[in-house]
């Protein structure tokens, strides 16, 4: 009863370190149970089965208990299934290309990460705050302000929390009205509704950016109304960039303040200068879907001392902690703010901070690569009719890691076409779908007050689909004719 998990299922110590080296097997557990692995050799996976049945009934009891473990412990690569129904159903061979790597994988962690993550974890000294240690998000925070240009960057625990304060720290109240892109993510309107504002939804051009049009029209309804907007939450959705002097101009001659929501943007240049530059305070992600990958994470940035002041306030510095600060606003700045801030315990730790800083330094070289490989997998669906994709702005220098593509197709076809490219390896995204938390319908907690049809029209024929760093240039060949060859099964069945 006191065996390890791995112990007790019998495996040796060849069949544990073997995990995730080589092709998928299978391995029938005494509790019935059937989990698909990556990394056991058949030799192996026979052993483990004789050395399972031959066990006694106090072990097989040790195994069912232990089978459970594994199922919640198991490598990613591990998926179960029930006994009795195979490894995975069968299905009918397909003619024609397939993909056989999944695009969500994320970027890795460089080798000084993992390095530095492992002697962090020696010493113990995650917190941000330990004393007598130089911490890696103080570290963090100094290389992101010279990435950016912004004078101040505060680690947090993920962008949604950064949005949050950022909303806080402009003057959100309960009850006042925010504008906000109607094509977002759910954090977005989670960050207006957990700093109790009011979204008012703007709606999205066809290039899946904040129509300058409707943000005019919703302005001056609003004032209509007798409560004029105050705050603009700007989101770059997919490191899509609008109309950015026209935006700006509107919020100055509106007495509007500008929060930029660049979860997807870090790297991203407006006219050479990092997104977000214009705004009182942007905020950038580290989750690993992002060009930073952190697991999760984020940073509010801003050039304002008392902003950031109280951003570093609201993660949870307190009493004399910002001396430990390697870029920080003066003492003095803390000593005026400190007192009417609560502590809502948002900070980054340093473990997350370890795996950032090696990528920030390398921004540059990753950037080129996958704006090259996007073009690369862009230059083959071009001439395709039903595939609309919308270009950039010539004013921007993108981080292109992700593909959106706007399907001309009838409702049935777009479903037919999402069936296609998931069954031959390519499971695209609807941003439209009922269960993507990018459609506004599902935002139920913060509801759009009016119709937004052209979003709504966008939403149900865009498509989403990551491209990941670790691919090579002829895996980015092969996902273009995959999508190809989903369309011509849409268009010619």
């Amino acid at each position: 009863g006191t065996s390890r998990c791995s112990q007790s299922s019998s495996m040796s110590t060849a069949v544990r370190s073997s995990w995730g080296a080589r092709s998928a097997m299978t391995l029938f557990l005494a509790s019935g149970a059937v989990l698909c692995v990556d990394g056991l050799t058949l030799l192996e996976l026979k052993t483990s089965v004789e050395m399972t049945r031959a066990s006694s009934v106090s072990a097989a009891a040790t195994q069912r208990t232990c089978a459970s473990r594994a199922i919640r412990c198991r490598p990613p690569s591990m998926v179960a299934v029930q006994a009795g129904t195979g490894a995975m159903p069968a299905e009918e061979p397909l003619e024609g290309p397939t993909f056989h790597k999944s695009i969500s994988a994320p970027d890795p962690i460089p080798e000084a990460g993992r390095r530095r993550a492992m002697e962090l974890m020696e010493t113990g000294a995650l917190f941000r705050y330990s004393p007598g240690f130089l911490s890696e998000t103080a570290l963090a925070e100094a290389d992101i302000v010279d990435y950016t240009g912004f004078k101040y960057a505060v680690g947090f625990n993920s962008c949604g929390s950064a949005l949050f304060i950022g909303l806080k720290v402009v003057g959100v109240q309960p009850g006042d009205k925010v504008l906000a892109n109607a094509f977002s993510f759910t954090a977005v309107p989670s960050a207006i509704h957990h700093a109790g504002g009011q979204p008012v939804y703007v709606e999205a051009t066809d290039g899946y950016v904040m129509c300058t049009h409707d943000l005019r029209a919703k302005i001056e309804a609003e004032k209509a109304s007798g409560t004029p907007v105050k705050f603009l939450m700007l989101t770059h959705m997919r490191g899509k960039v609008a109309e950015m002097e026209e935006i700006h101009s509107i919020a100055k001659e509106e007495g509007i303040v500008v929060v930029e929501d660049c979860a997807h943007a870090l790297g991203i240049q407006w006219d050479g200068v990092q997104l977000g530059r214009q705004a009182a305070v942007a905020c950038y992600s580290t989750q690993s879907a992002k060009v930073i990958n952190s697991g999760e994470g984020g940073f509010f940035c801003t050039d304002d001392e008392e902003m950031a002041a109280k951003a570093y306030c609201y993660a949870g510095c307190y009493e004399r902690l910002y001396s430990q600060h390697v870029v920080s606003p003066p003492d003095a700045v803390f000593d005026k703010v400190k007192l009417a801030i609560p502590n809502y315990s948002l900070r980054m730790n340093d473990l997350a901070a370890a795996c950032i800083r090696p990528q920030i330094a390398t921004m540059e070289a990753r950037v080129a690569r996958y704006n090259a490989m996007y073009a690369r997998i862009v230059s083959q669906l071009e001439d395709v009719p039903e595939f609309e994709i919308p270009p950039y702005n010539a004013r921007v220098r993108p981080v292109q890691d992700s593909l959106q593509i706007n399907l001309h197709m009838t409702e049935p076809q777009v479903d037919a076409f999402l069936s296609a490219s998931k069954r031959r390896g390519i499971p695209v995204g609807l941003f439209g779908s009922m269960d993507n938390a990018r459609n506004f319908r599902c935002w139920q907690y913060a509801p759009s007050k009016t119709e937004l049809p052209r979003t709504e029209r966008l939403i149900k024929m865009a498509i989403d689909c990551r491209l990941p760093a670790v691919f090579e240039p002829e895996d980015y060949d092969q996902m273009a004719k995959v999508l190809r060859a989903a369309r011509d099964d849409v268009m010619q069945a």
